[in-house]
């Protein structure tokens, strides 16, 4: 990777330079940046790189996290299977029979999975992973700016995230296992260190991690915000921003105003655990022991600082990729997209009502119906600038070239899964209707259709896509293509049956069904499900084999411009150095979806002057 000498003083000016698009830097000036290995790529300060690292880092949660499923399911799917074959990997979390010799999952092992795969999913990968990826990778590049605000800040942020997995990993391995009352924490489970082996240590670690991560999130998102606010090039008005950037500065600020309210709650919930306060407890009775002297809490109220956070969560996850997929399929359906001002007030409006549903979680929570009545409403209306998205995304397709590659097709597919995963979610919105589905299996196949996989497919489309800007080298077409239609299928066998299991009462969370005559006649259905989520899973290791042979052994890229792409990324040289231009930083005319207007041209960069009489086609 080839480096640039800047000074520190241009590196922070705003507008990348002396405020007017044009740094000093082609004069070449001061001592080089970045040495060392270490400085380069261990603690560097590049945006790009530490891009790099939060998705590298996520792929290895995504591959813990996505493996607990597996196990957990394999205790679904086949729960008198012998899984002694698991007893060196999971030690004495595999109960032998001493008769028999046959290995059996423990119960208290198979709660401890279900919270860790949910924690490190959402947070670890889906959070971090999409947008500490591709904020990072992405803002400086297409905004025109040399790096973030605050190369530092920016360091500290994944280094933090990379401390709270460390912390989240050693959790794993005590004796009493890591925390196993739910990736939402409710007390008293989580809250009464007595309560269960899974409420010990492992939850106090559990504790501590998330704290560490929310600083992670804080450093990153002030960062965007301040950068994208303030360091744009010349000429990179508001609304000649691409979609990607609006997204990233709506889930900053998201995760600005609600990661501090959940925060304010793990204290809270580590002071009743260690001080003895009753901020979440009252009159708790705990098998074996006296009624404890806990009076004056309310766990509801822990609920409400969750779901704060925990609704904008979904949005903090899906806003990102969003943004991704409108690029991707503007660029590769060779259409402009199609309502760029819709799209930014959808996204805008999205951002505001995030924060006013939230309680559509707790409608089995005792609260008055009329209060429920509100959320009801809000919750509705928050599908409709979700619709104005997919109606756009749906419109800029249709009629297009349409290249159809890996890139082009998992945002297809993100859309497609947002659809149906979405729908699913207008019912449980609904409070009449969610009382009867709320923690059944239908819960989880709309939550994990419409965030989870979806949020991988855009993530997917997003490294598919960018993967040549990263790395300068292509992935693999053809294991691409395995990789997507692979992924659909099975994800698709996975939550769709999840739908009929949750509308016919099938509780989630249950070790075992064995003992629920009602249940038991889902027991080829649980065979399905499993045995479709063991490929999904193999399958990513296509992605991932992929991902790592390519950037050593990839097809180089050899144009600078690849995709034929407007917006300043594909402006940089191959493989940049710190600092992205090596000269000035271009100045921007125009909007940053001019493709296909012009009979003589198919499509014009976005610093490229307007010709004489020529309006800005986003205007």
């Amino acid at each position: 990777m080839a480096d640039i000498n800047i000074t520190e003083k241009e590196m922070h000016a705003p507008h990348g330079g002396d405020g007017h698009g044009h740094g000093h830097d082609d004069h070449h000036h001061g001592d080089k940046y970045q040495s060392s290995f270490i400085d380069r790529f261990l603690f560097s300060m590049d945006h790009k790189t530490i891009a790099k690292q939060f998705l590298i880092t996520a792929i290895f949660w995504a591959i813990i996290g996505s493996g607990m499923s597996i196990i957990f399911r394999l205790q679904l799917g086949f729960p008198d299977a012998d899984m002694s074959w698991l007893q060196p990997l999971l030690g004495g979390w595999i109960d032998i029979d001493p008769a028999s010799g046959k290995g059996t999952l423990s119960p208290d092992f198979y709660y401890a999975l279900v919270t860790m795969h949910g924690t490190i999913i959402v947070f670890f990968v889906l959070t971090a992973g999409l947008s500490g990826t591709f904020s990072n990778l992405l803002i400086p590049l297409q905004i025109g700016a040399r790096d973030m605000a605050s190369p530092l800040m920016n360091m500290l942020s994944y280094w933090f995230f990379f401390l709270a997995g460390v912390i989240m990993f050693i959790s794993l391995f005590l004796n009493t296992g890591p925390f196993s009352g739910g990736w939402v924490a409710y007390p008293p489970l989580s809250a009464l260190p007595q309560a269960s082996d899974g409420s010990k240590a492992g939850m106090t670690l559990w504790l501590m991690s998330l704290v560490f991560f929310v600083v992670s999130t804080l450093l990153g998102g002030i960062n965007y915000i301040s950068t994208i606010l303030n360091m744009r090039t010349k000429g990179m008005t508001m609304f000649r921003m691409p979609l990607t950037i609006w997204a990233f500065l709506l889930t900053a600020v998201l995760g600005l105003l609600s990661f501090p309210v959940i925060t304010s709650g793990f204290f809270m919930l580590m002071m009743d655990r260690m001080l003895g306060t009753s901020f979440f407890l009252d009159e708790i009775y705990v098998a074996g022991e006296a009624l404890t002297d806990r009076v004056g809490g309310n766990a509801i109220l822990y609920q409400h600082l969750f779901w704060f956070l925990g609704h904008p969560e979904v949005y903090i996850i899906i806003l990102p990729a969003m943004g991704l997929v409108s690029e991707v399929l503007s660029v590769h359906a060779r259409k402009p997209i199609f309502g760029y001002k819709a799209m930014v007030f959808s996204i805008l409006g999205i951002g505001v009502l995030s924060f006013l549903v939230w309680a559509h979680h707790m409608y089995v929570s005792g609260m008055n119906p009329f209060i429920a009545n509100i959320f009801v409403l809000f919750t509705l209306i928050i599908a409709v600038p979700s619709a104005v998205k997919v109606f756009n995304w749906i419109a800029t397709v249709w009629g297009g070239n349409m290249r159809y590659n890996s890139a082009s097709l998992f945002s297809i597919g993100f859309v497609s899964l947002f659809i149906s995963g979405g729908l699913t979610g207008i019912f449980l919105g609904n409070a009449t209707i969610d009382m009867q589905q709320h923690d059944t299996y239908f819960v989880v196949a709309h939550f994990h259709t419409v965030m989870g996989v979806a949020a991988f497919f855009g993530m997917f489309s997003g490294i598919y896509h960018w993967f040549p800007t990263m790395f300068g080298r292509y992935m693999n077409e053809t294991l691409g293509q395995i990789h997507y239609w692979g992924t659909l299928i099975t994800a698709y066998a996975v939550f769709g049956p999840m739908h009929y299991q949750g509308m016919a009462g099938v509780p989630r969370r249950y070790y075992s069904f064995d003992t629920f005559q009602a249940f038991n006649q889902f027991d080829t259905m649980n065979q399905v499900i499993t045995i479709a989520a063991i490929v999904a899973f193999f399958l990513q290791f296509v992605f991932i084999i992929n991902f790592f042979y390519s950037i050593y052994k990839g097809r180089k890229q050899t144009e600078q411009n690849p995709w034929g792409g407007t917006t300043l990324e594909w402006t940089v040289p191959i493989n940049p150095g710190h600092g992205n231009w090596d000269g000035p930083i271009p100045e921007v005319h125009r909007w940053p979806y001019d493709i296909s207007r012009y009979e003589d041209r198919e499509f014009v960069m976005q610093n490229e002057p307007l010709a004489e009489g020529e309006e800005d086609g986003g205007h």
